[in-house]
């Protein structure tokens, strides 16, 4: 079997039989063609390598992809899943990636932001165009309700329940789970299907609730492409994602508990909430460095 078949095949059962999400699918997929592509360079046969091959392979990816640990990682469980369906059809008799070890994940403290400075970042959108009157809800949402990108763009207009302030979000594996945005959001949300959202759509009936110029769907590379954009005007260095880690921040800084916290983020390991407990922490340190200069001067001007 040719190597596109193969992969083909791969990405079939991942999605209809394991019920991987279409984006872990897109992930494994991409990550095994690049194998395949090593393979037929070294002359290599998928069902003929050992672990040391795979270590090499790794080491390439690092070498010249600049890969990280966590990058490593994801390439590591991709290759598990594939000789685990090499095995499962027949095609090769061990899974050599069973014993590779996962490389140890650095704890990366999110980029965050102050409720300040992510009101006047929001403020330099430019609400006059339905594009930015768009872009300005659904930035709003973004940090109101912590969302993802992913769910943000699997929204649909009947996810919205203004009387509650509540949205219903489809988050990693396609679970469904309800989070809650302020009134703030609201008004911008409601502003958008009113005001911006008929024009966009056009003749095009679509359940969409974030639509691009053409009528359809906005799509994740576009809210990336549109948020980069916003923060190049400012000459600021954020990511999309900071606004999710600066809601989670801001909650827990408010006295929220971290279960509460996992339930609103999608987390499903408390582990993965706990990272923010290391952000606040962060914080701490940095106001100490910041502002203890000032107060030893002004304990000396006291005595």
């Amino acid at each position: 079997m040719d190597g596109q078949a193969l992969l083909k095949r791969y990405r079939s059962r991942l999605l209809l039989m394991e019920r991987r999400s279409p984006l872990t699918a897109e992930t494994y997929g991409l990550e095994i063609r690049h194998f395949l592509d090593w393979l037929v360079k070294e002359g290599l046969e998928v069902a003929g390598v050992d672990s040391s091959a795979l270590a090499q392979y790794l080491d390439l990816r690092r070498e010249r992809d600049g890969i990280d640990s966590r990058s490593a990682a994801k390439a590591i469980s991709a290759l598990r899943s594939f000789y685990r369906y090499m095995i499962d059809t027949g095609l090769c008799q061990e899974n050599p990636a069973a014993v590779l070890e996962r490389p140890r994940r650095n704890i990366r403290l999110p980029g965050v932001h102050s409720r300040e400075q992510v009101e006047e970042m929001l403020n330099t959108v430019d609400t006059g165009t339905p594009w930015g009157l768009r872009d300005r809800a659904l930035f709003e949402l973004f940090y109101s309700a912590g969302l993802r990108v992913s769910e943000a763009v699997s929204l649909n207009v009947e996810d919205i329940f203004f009387s509650k302030g509540i949205a219903r979000v489809r988050g990693k594996g396609n679970k469904e789970r309800l989070v809650v945005f302020g009134p703030q959001a609201g008004v911008w949300l409601k502003r958008y299907l009113t005001e911006a959202r008929p024009a966009l759509a056009g003749p095009r009936r679509s359940s969409a609730l974030f639509i691009g110029r053409t009528g359809k769907r906005l799509s994740r590379k576009g809210i990336w492409k549109n948020y980069a954009t916003l923060t190049s005007q400012l000459k600021i260095s954020s990511r999309l994602h900071s606004l999710r880690h600066s809601f989670a921040t801001e909650l827990l800084a408010g006295g929220a508990d971290l279960r509460s916290v996992q339930e609103l983020l999608g987390h499903a390991d408390l582990s993965t909430t706990q990272i923010y407990t290391h952000v606040d922490v962060s914080m701490l340190r940095e106001n100490y460095r910041r502002y203890m200069p000032t107060l030893k001067q002004a304990g000396r001007r006291r005595g």
